[in-house]
């Protein structure tokens, strides 16, 4: 019995160390930050050091960190000017107040900007805004907030926002979502198709740090162009191709739904014609931190490995001013390449402007004819030295589209992206636009789909869609707000729009009314001067059957002449049986649709999104699609 009775107290003992032991060897990512111990503001350039892998890490400019490790370890913080601190991991979430080696007073109260100018002292200046205050009148300087005629520094109230706050120093543009327009008042419908995806990245870092992005943060094509889909080849002379198909709308089943794909002609790589690229790169101070230019190096570094002997790249940067840092090096010279992009780093304010002019001028320089001439520029979009005005980017950006050197725009960064700028600059040029919130997806767009991000195939692409008025009442294009066309604007070659990739697919989708369907949408008083029932009564039997015809114009690359290619969708297309595409495609769309908080979806919800989207999982190899799946989820569960 009492042998029996030790066996047992040696197991539980066992037990007890072995959850111990395993206790301790348990991985935790942790975030946080690092506060001034006096004046509870942010300090960046924290050192971190993890004492069991003797490596470290460093706040950012607005004090924030992360980093990995096992419960249990000890991590050290420190930095001149203050004394350390030395924390055991217990949890995934820090804040930590650095004490500074001497006392502070509080008439030299610091604290650290937002993006570019480190840590400095607010006296003076803040001592003169209050001689000229009333009593009570707030003023704010930089982030903090002054109450006037006030003498100590419990006054100051910093309005510091976390970067993972969608209510902080982002900059999206205002997007108005399309309306049903009536047929009989305007047939044709025309926009630029966008190949853009960055949308859905940066919807997707906001929910995986547990909240939902803000409205204009979603552009609900740029939800559906992230993802591929099943589309026919082109096997004629033209480089593109247009896939159709129509079924009932799952948000409201009196409508039809209508897909319009377009797949452009897949390039091998050892098929590409030689590039020129120009790599862009802002090393702002506002860059600072492993989610901004680390992550912008890393990023790099796996485009170099896709280079040829043939490609040539050089590498531009600014700051308060911009340089060149690489000559134009042959593709096949990595180390060099490598070695130039590791040296980077970050500091100063954002001469966006001038980087732009000399990356343009040394692309012009290296010019390649036949070839693939581009500039890659990789920011947070934070311009704010020379030309920064949404509408100065766009007249600079516009005069650069006419070199025939391409762009393509990667944003990064959390808490400072600017949204604005970045859809500025790739939709006024000869633009693409990524956002890239990990090395997971820099690795899709600069490796997976290097042709079709660096490699255009057609461009000025342009759809015009027109209904036929005897079958369809109403129409909404859903997405492509920031790409509208004037209806003249189609057969004008001179009209910029958009360009697509080697082995691109894009997609719009419209919702459509038929004919004697009572809608709650666009109503107005009858007419009195028309026949209203002039729907009924089509002007020509010949097209009975059909319900929209697509027209898409698009130029070669080297050409300034468009091309027009023609689909007809007909009633018969009309199916109770859908491709999987065409269910993954609603789930996004609706999906979008929610997140902007459209009146079009009343009714619906996350669930139905979730539905939809396992409907059409398809061949998902790369788990694109079931990553969606869990995006909504989390969606589901934020918004409850």
């Amino acid at each position: 019995m009492k042998k029996q009775k030790k066996v047992l107290v040696l197991t539980i003992l066992s037990i007890v160390f072995t959850g111990i032991s395993l206790f301790a060897q348990t991985p935790i990512c942790v975030t946080g930050k690092v506060l001034d111990y006096n004046a509870n503001l942010p300090v960046k350039q924290v050192t971190i050091t993890i004492s069991q892998q003797s490596r470290s890490v460093s706040t950012d400019e607005l004090g924030f960190f992360q980093f990995c490790v096992q419960l249990g370890w000890t991590v050290v913080f420190s930095k001149p000017g203050y004394q350390s601190e030395i924390i055991t991991v217990n949890q995934n979430y820090l804040e930590i107040l650095l004490k500074p080696e001497s006392m502070i007073p509080s008439h030299d109260l610091t604290k650290a900007t937002s993006s570019t100018e480190g840590v400095y002292s607010v006296n003076e200046e803040i001592r003169s805004v209050r001689g000229n205050q009333s009593d009570g009148q707030v003023v704010i300087i930089d982030g903090v907030r002054i109450q006037g005629n006030t003498k100590h520094s419990s006054d100051i109230v910093h309005t510091f926002r976390s970067p993972y706050d969608n209510a902080n120093n982002e900059s999206y543009g205002h997007i108005v979502e399309n309306e049903f327009q009536k047929v009989k008042d305007e047939a044709l419908s025309t926009f630029s198709l966008d190949v853009d995806a960055a949308s859905y990245s940066n919807m997707r870092r906001m929910l995986n740090q547990g909240q939902l992005p803000p409205t204009n943060a979603i552009r609900t094509e740029e939800l559906i162009n992230y993802f591929h889909y099943d589309y026919a080849e082109p096997s004629g002379t033209d480089p593109v191709l247009i896939n159709t198909e129509i079924a009932t709308c799952q948000w409201n089943k009196e409508h039809y739904l209508v897909k319009i794909g377009v797949k452009a002609k897949n390039i091998p790589v050892q098929q590409l014609p030689p590039s020129n690229f120009v790599f862009l790169i802002d090393v702002s101070g506002s860059m600072y931190g492993p989610t901004r230019l680390e992550l912008v190096k890393s990023s790099l570094k796996l485009l170099t490995n896709n280079l040829r002997k043939e490609d040539r790249v050089a590498i531009v940067v600014y700051a308060g001013a911009a340089g060149e840092v690489l000559a134009s090096t042959l593709g096949n010279d990595k180390q060099k390449i490598m070695e130039a992009v590791n040296n980077l780093t970050a500091g100063g304010s954002t001469a966006g402007g001038a980087g732009i002019e000399l990356a343009y001028k040394i692309a012009q320089k290296n010019f390649i004819n036949e070839g693939n001439n581009r500039v890659i520029l990789c920011t947070d979009g934070d311009f704010n030295v020379g030309v920064s005005s949404e509408k100065g980017l766009e007249t600079l950006i516009e005069e650069k589209r006419e070199t025939g050197i391409f762009l393509t725009v990667l944003g990064y960064g959390m808490g400072n992206y600017k949204d604005n700028n970045m859809q500025t600059l790739a939709q006024k040029g000869n633009g693409n636009h990524a956002y890239i919130d990990n090395l997971q997806e820099a690795n899709k767009v600069l490796v997976k789909e290097f042709c079709s991000t660096m490699y255009a195939v057609a461009k000025d692409v342009k759809i015009q869609i027109e209904f036929n008025p005897a079958h369809i009442a109403q129409y909404r294009l859903i997405g492509y707000e920031t790409r509208l066309l004037n209806k003249e604007d189609f057969n004008d070659d001179t009209k910029d729009a958009g360009e697509l990739g080697a082995g691109h697919t894009v997609t719009a989708l419209y919702e459509l009314i038929p004919v004697g369907v009572k809608s709650r949408f666009n109503t107005v008083d009858p007419l009195k001067y028309q026949d209203e029932k002039m729907e009924d009564n089509p002007v020509n039997n010949s097209f009975s059957d059909e319900l929209l015809t697509v027209k898409l114009r698009y130029k070669e690359i080297n050409s300034d002449k468009s091309q027009k290619i023609e689909q007809i969708v007909r009633r018969k297309q009309l199916s109770k049986t859908v491709s999987p595409d065409f269910n993954f495609i609603q789930s996004v769309a609706l999906f979008g649709q929610l997140l902007h908080r459209s009146d079009f979806v009343q009714g619906t919800s996350f669930d139905d999104v979730i539905t939809l989207a396992r409907q059409g999982l398809g061949n998902d190899e790369q788990g694109y699609r079931r990553e969606f799946v869990r995006l909504a989820e989390t969606a589901k569960g934020v918004r409850n």
